[in-house]
């Protein structure tokens, strides 16, 4: 069942970001409304990839620990203003590859009855960090 929320708070944020980082897609739906929207930072839309309803949004979560098995989202600073939100960080990850991603970023949030409606994602265009193991094993 839903977590509900009376209002969205800075903490609210925190709890929605120390989710991500526990990797518990369970927590972090419990933060989204039921028709909730996630717009990536990349995909072929003006939006990015637009992933609307909780089977969906759940899904593309997902896929981002699937993405950057060790994801972690760092230095996060939130702040919240009515309806809206922005929680900024510095994600790191590694590709199944071997190629690592350091980049600031920030999510811009809708609220809607003390949940989380958009969560629209942006982050730094930086190139990986390190070579491709194209499946060969580093010495």
């Amino acid at each position: 069942m839903p977590t509900v929320i009376s209002e969205v708070s800075t903490a609210t944020l925190q709890a929605f970001a120390d989710a991500w980082n526990r990797h518990d897609v369970d927590a972090l739906m419990s933060f989204m409304t039921d028709d909730c929207v996630f717009e990536t930072s990349a995909g072929s839309d003006v939006c990015g990839t637009r992933y609307v309803g909780r089977a969906s949004v759940r899904a593309a979560f997902a896929d981002v620990w699937a993405t950057f098995p060790d994801a972690h989202w760092g230095n996060a600073h939130h702040f919240v203003c009515a309806d809206r939100g922005v929680s900024e960080w510095t994600f790191t990850g590694t590709r199944g590859d071997g190629t690592r991603v350091e980049v600031h970023g920030c999510d811009l949030f809708t609220f809607r009855d003390g949940r989380i409606h958009v969560k629209n994602s942006y982050r730094k265009n930086r190139p990986a960090l390190g070579t491709p193991s194209h499946g060969m094993k580093q010495k």
